[in-house]
């Protein structure tokens, strides 16, 4: 089947050939003629499947006869995070380019200003994060009785998020006869919840069993020391044929350190997460795109729907801690029909998060032995031009080894002074003290070396 037998228009198939598309996907298939047909939908989906396309296209060609009305959008695309409602209007832009559609983008972290204008003058599409579209609704400046057409992406992350409350919210201030879609990687039971009360005779389509893993991607677990970690990281970076990786951290103080960490041993490094103002992620992110930089390190902002071309490899440094986090990092590769490798590192206390990741996933991991000794020598390719992290890490113990050592004195050493001790050390010794009669030049261990003092020669009861 080619885009062309979904019933999509001239101007749209055009625009699909020039991005390189020629075969639709299977959630594509299934998807698109009936959003098409003007029917609610429930898609289920693994990650990398094409799910964003499977609702633009269909989108472009039900919104390209119509007129705009000021503060008035006539759709709506509700996405968890920035970089998802970036990369959606990233691709309408793509996919749009014959059709004279007009967009808006509202998402934290940029100015209000220019999202105000944009909306003043009326939007076809606008794709926007649930808090700053509910605060520019509560400000007035957003009105949602003309959109005809909802799509609630990524829903099982937005119940990771917290975002369920403000979505039913939402939904109540839309005209109840609009259209709704809704995607997402696995359906729980709050999200199904969620599809009975807001879509009406929804279809149902599923190309995947719910929390699969993509069969392209080679699955590795490698066990390791918790304190060899980017030693072995290293290793496997030098070894393997690692043409662009991105690396998962739990924290974001990990990030930080991890990114620093490999850039000072030679890696095309950087970083990304929360914590980031949002023009210096999507320069991070565009860098990482482009191939200025081919390591891209991050938390989970970055683990869902981002569709980057050629990621070659993806790394757990650290093992995730929700099971489906598991399989929305991974699906980083292995993307449209492409290979991939990802390797999760597992440590003493990861245990039970593996456990966890193959009973939902359905799948006992390899598992191999990863011992960083490789990175501990100079690297011929990448040089360290500081210490390794094994050999800070060893520099307190050199310390401790070295002063623990006996010292070899090739003169007598001076004899020490003597140390005066402590008021209630030398109430409970005084009483031996004058029981012994010790003289004025006793010297004994835990005795007086001086005069003695007449409060001395008296005792204590």
């Amino acid at each position: 089947m080619s885009f062309a037998d979904l019933g999509l228009s001239d101007e749209l198939l055009r625009a699909v050939t020039e991005a390189g598309y020629t075969d639709p996907t299977p959630v594509q298939q299934q998807a698109i003629p009936s959003v098409l047909m003007m029917r609610d939908l429930i898609a289920i989906a693994q990650t990398g499947t094409g799910k964003t396309a499977a609702f633009v296209l269909p989108m472009i060609d039900v919104l390209g006869h119509g007129r705009t009305r000021a503060r008035m959008p006539r759709s709506l695309i509700l996405e968890p995070t920035r970089e998802l409602a970036a990369q959606v209007a990233e691709n309408f832009e793509k996919y749009g380019k014959y059709h004279k559609l007009s967009m808006a983008l509202l998402i934290g972290g940029v100015q209000m200003g220019d999202q105000v204008k944009a909306l003043e003058k009326g939007v076809d599409v606008l794709i926007a994060t649930p808090g700053r579209l509910m605060d520019l609704f509560e400000r007035g400046k957003i009105l949602l009785n003309g959109c005809d057409l909802l799509v609630i992406d990524e829903a099982d992350r937005m119940l990771d998020m917290g975002f369920i409350p403000d979505i039913e919210n939402i939904c109540t201030k839309l005209p109840t006869s609009r259209q709704t879609l809704l995607f997402s990687a696995t359906m729980p039971p709050p999200i199904k919840k969620l599809a009975d009360k807001f879509l009406s005779n929804p279809k149902t389509i599923e190309v995947a069993r719910p929390a699969s893993t993509n069969v392209n991607i080679t699955q590795v677990l490698v066990e390791v020391d918790a304190r060899k970690k980017r030693d072995v990281l290293r290793d496997l970076l030098n070894a393997d044929d690692v043409n662009t990786a991105i690396i998962f951290c739990n924290r974001k103080t990990t990030v930080r350190e991890l990114a620093q960490s490999l850039q000072r041993s030679g890696f095309r490094a950087t970083e990304i997460h929360g914590d980031m103002e949002q023009s210096a992620r999507i320069k991070e992110l565009d860098r990482f795109k482009s191939g200025d930089i081919n390591i891209l390190v991050a938390s989970d902002v970055a683990a869902r729907g981002l569709d980057i071309k050629g990621v070659s490899h993806v790394f757990n440094f650290d093992a995730p801690w929700h099971p489906d986090d598991y399989v929305h990092r991974i699906g980083r590769t292995g993307r449209a029909g492409a290979t991939g490798k990802a390797f999760t590192f597992v440590t003493s206390a990861d245990a039970e998060a593996i456990e966890n990741i193959e009973k939902l996933t359905g799948q006992t991991l390899n598992r191999i032995k990863g011992s960083g000794e490789a990175a501990a020598k100079p690297a011929a390719t990448k040089p360290d031009p500081v210490e390794s992290d094994a050999e800070q890490q060893s520099r307190p113990a050199r310390r401790s080894r070295a002063k623990a050592a006996p010292q070899v004195e090739e003169r007598p050493a001076p004899a020490p002074k003597p140390e005066r001790a402590p008021r209630k050390a030398q109430e409970k010794q005084a009483p031996r003290r004058a029981a012994a009669q010790p003289s004025e030049d006793s010297n004994e261990s835990g005795g007086w070396n001086g005069p003695m003092p007449d409060f001395l020669s008296h005792g204590f009861n």
